[in-house]
């Protein structure tokens, strides 16, 4: 009986000096550099188009500088004018630091076009979770005629102080284009401001608004 046992243990000890054996001649671990954005996507040159509505032609021809600069100088992403599709292109480089890049420089400008100011829509390529939500005022309520008119009045308010209101409670960017509107901010705030604009739609007098506005910005408040 215990000679087997011996050798049985002399047989495990064998084994686990194979087993060191095979281990010690494995390769070495292979050291990959990581890959450049660029390289990400097979070097493919990714394209993003946006169109330019005929109201913002000249808008756009004015502020073109800034809009050119952050996005080729900062976000390294190429850009321009194809005047005969008239639409803004945007296309990847090799020295693109984020393939992400793309996107956003194409919210930017798409929210320009929209009808924010660079100032505002620049946000879009320096901060993250930022957004932009359309709706009209007949996804609302239909209105025609002037209770649509007093709709949009109800909105703005005497020289815009009620857009104004929103918008610096709600931290947030309004644009009011005819019967659509857009709002520009994060997640919660759009939500918001979007509650705000819907009850005016809907006949609520401006003062109830802003109490209810107050309430929430408090608790808003409270909870960061």
């Amino acid at each position: 009986m215990q000679s087997t046992e011996a050798s049985t243990s002399m047989e495990v000890e064998t084994v686990s000096t194979e087993t060191k054996n095979v281990v010690s001649t494995l390769p070495p671990k292979p050291q990959f550099d990581p890959l450049k954005p660029h390289e990400m996507n097979d070097g493919r040159i990714q394209f993003r188009k946006v169109s330019v509505p005929p109201h913002r032609y000249t808008p756009l021809k004015k502020a073109w500088m800034e809009i050119y600069t952050p996005i080729y100088e900062q976000m390294k992403i190429d850009i321009r004018m194809n005047l005969k599709a008239r639409k803004v292109e945007l296309k990847t480089r090799a020295d693109t630091p984020d393939i992400s890049n793309l996107q956003k420089c194409a919210d930017f400008v798409h929210a320009f076009m929209l009808g924010f100011d660079v100032i505002d829509a620049i946000a879009l390529l320096r901060v993250d979770e930022l957004y932009v939500e359309s709706f009209e005022i007949k996804d609302v309520k239909t209105l025609r005629g002037e209770h649509l008119s007093r709709a949009i009045g109800r909105l703005s308010g005497k020289a815009g102080k009620t857009k104004f209101a929103i918008e610096n409670a709600t931290k947030t960017r309004i644009v009011i284009a005819d019967t659509k509107i857009h709002i520009l901010g994060s997640f919660a705030n759009i939500k918001i401001a979007r509650d705000s604009l819907c009850s005016l739609i809907l006949g609520s007098p401006a003062g109830k608004v802003y109490s209810k506005l107050r309430a929430v910005t408090a608790r808003l408040a409270e909870r960061f």
